[in-house]
C-alpha cells in the first residue's frame, strides 16, 4: 500500500483538481500549477506553464461562460508536461483564428499555440478537453535522484509558502484540493525517507496511526483536557 521507490526519488504522480472557471480562480490554479511544477522538479517550465494554464481558463470563461464546471489535469511523461482542462459543453470547439488589429479577444489560443509545443481538443460525447504539452528536456525527463533529507526539506518550505501566499483567502474546493495533495505528497515523501534509510515504512505508518487514534481519543471532551 505504501508508494515508494527503490531510489528514493521524488515521483511525479499525476494530479487533477476540479473547480470553477471565473475570474477570482485563475491566481490560483497558477499558485497550484507553479507549486506541482516545483515539487517536480520543473521550475523552468512554472512561466510558461502558468500562461497556459490561464488561457486555457480563460477560454472556457470567455465561450463556455464563467461559473463553468471544469477539471484541471497535469502529468507527465518524462519528456513532456502536459495540462488538460476538462469542461462539459461539447459544442464549443476552440477554434485557432487571426484576430483583427485592435481586437480585444480572440488572441488566447494564439498564446496557447506559440507557448505550448503541441495541443489539441479531444471531443467527447458530453465533454471536451483541452490539452497542451510542454517539453521538458532531456535532464528533466529523468526523476531527480537527491538526498531524501533535503528533497524532504525543501518541499515542505515551498509548501509552506504556497499556503501562506493563499492563507488570507477564502476556502474553496480548489484551495481544500491543493492541500490535501500536498500533504498526502508530503507522507508519501515520509515513506520515501523511511525506505531509503532502512527502516519499514508499513510499520512507521501504523505507530503514527496509532499516535493519531490516542491524540484524538485524550483531546474529547471529558478525558481530561480542557
Amino acid at each position: 500500500m505504501a508508494r515508494y521507490q527503490e531510489s528514493g526519488c521524488v515521483q511525479r504522480r499525476p494530479w487533477e483538481v476540479p473547480f470553477t472557471a471565473e475570474p477570482r480562480v485563475v491566481a490560483r490554479v497558477r499558485r497550484a500549477i507553479r507549486l506541482h511544477l516545483s515539487l517536480w522538479g520543473l521550475s523552468d517550465l512554472e512561466d510558461v506553464a502558468q500562461v497556459c494554464v490561464s488561457e486555457l481558463v480563460a477560454n472556457v470563461i470567455t465561450h463556455v461562460g464563467p461559473g463553468t464546471p471544469v477539471t484541471l489535469a497535469v502529468s507527465t511523461d518524462g519528456a513532456h508536461l502536459r495540462i488538460e482542462l476538462t469542461d462539459p459543453d461539447a459544442r464549443t470547439m476552440p477554434t485557432l483564428l487571426a484576430p483583427t488589429p485592435g481586437a480585444e479577444s480572440g488572441r488566447g489560443l494564439m498564446i496557447l499555440d506559440a507557448m505550448a509545443d503541441r495541443w489539441g481538443v479531444i471531443s467527447r460525447p458530453d465533454s471536451k478537453v483541452v490539452w497542451c504539452e510542454l517539453a521538458t528536456g532531456p535532464e528533466a525527463s529523468r526523476e531527480q535522484p537527491t538526498n531524501p533529507r533535503v528533497a524532504q526539506a525543501e518541499m515542505t518550505i515551498v509548501r509552506h509558502r504556497s499556503l501562506q501566499c493563499s492563507s488570507s483567502e477564502e476556502v474553496s474546493p480548489l484551495a481544500t484540493a491543493v492541500a490535501e495533495t500536498a500533504a498526502i505528497d508530503l507522507i508519501a515523501d515520509v515513506l520515501h525517507w523511511l525506505h531509503a534509510h532502512g527502516c519499514d515504512p508499513d510499520e512507521a505508518l501504523d505507530r503514527a496511526q496509532t499516535h493519531y487514534e490516542a491524540e484524538l481519543e485524550g483531546a474529547r471532551p471529558g478525558n481530561g483536557h480542557v
